[in-house]
């Protein structure tokens, strides 16, 4: 008999979520801007300029890639397990009570049902992996940063898992765990994510950005809203 996680050929279904927006109600990257300000790590200006850099990217005006590259530098030489043990009581205090209870109901029924759950997001590991140990879920794909002895060299592993890079970094999950994509769900409030939902027999939109509403709703695909936390 096949398992109620999988196909008849023995794949199994993937389940897989975006992070901003989908599963927390906040930008996790505004959220560590505003805690580094109020840590006195960043000046008002800088904040400014973060929160500048969000609105770009919402408006599809961000070249990522350059960003991640030029951003990272600030870690360069830093500590990855000071950086982890800062980043996990940040996740704690301001980043678990923005997390949308439907949300976690959601992961909860797909984790029961056996299903390979796993956190697709732009961000680092430092922000995935607390929220993912809050959530139960084992896999995890996110952008990485170089870490040499310890310490950040300041440059970050390409592709970045952002646009087609999701999809370069889901391939691999997807052949280890031997998923069905056609069998498979995701969720994502953002348009940059389309071609991934392209990918899945089941894309779940939730609290879509303008332009994914519009494409959800012209593909006729489902859409959710997630009441705030």
């Amino acid at each position: 008999m096949p398992s109620r996680a999988g196909s008849r050929s023995g794949r199994r279904v993937g389940a897989f979520f975006d992070l901003d927006k989908t599963l927390i109600s906040e930008n996790s990257g505004s959220l560590y801007m505003k805690y580094r300000y109020e840590q006195g790590e960043i000046s008002g200006w800088e904040l400014l300029k973060g929160l500048g850099v969000y609105l770009r990217y919402k408006l599809g005006l961000l070249d990522i890639t350059t960003w991640s590259r030029d951003t990272m530098q600030q870690f360069k030489g830093d500590s990855e397990r000071a950086l982890a043990r800062q980043a996990r009581v940040w996740m704690e205090e301001r980043v678990v009570p923005t997390l949308y209870p439907e949300a976690e109901s959601i992961v909860a029924d797909h984790l029961a049902k056996g299903h390979v759950v796993a956190i697709v997001s732009g961000a680092t590991k430092f922000v995935v992996k607390p929220l993912a140990e809050h959530l139960g879920i084992k896999h995890l794909l996110y952008t990485r940063l170089e870490v040499e002895s310890g310490r950040f060299t300041g440059r970050v592993v390409e592709p970045i898992c952002f646009e087609d890079g999701k999809i370069y970094w889901l391939q691999q999950l997807v052949e280890e765990q031997n998923v069905d994509l056609a069998k498979s769900y995701f969720y994502t409030d953002s348009i940059t994510d389309l071609p991934l939902l392209d990918l899945v027999g089941h894309p779940v939109v939730t609290n879509p950005d303008p332009r994914l509403y519009r494409e959800a709703k012209r593909r006729r695909w489902p859409v959710r809203f997630f009441d705030p936390p």
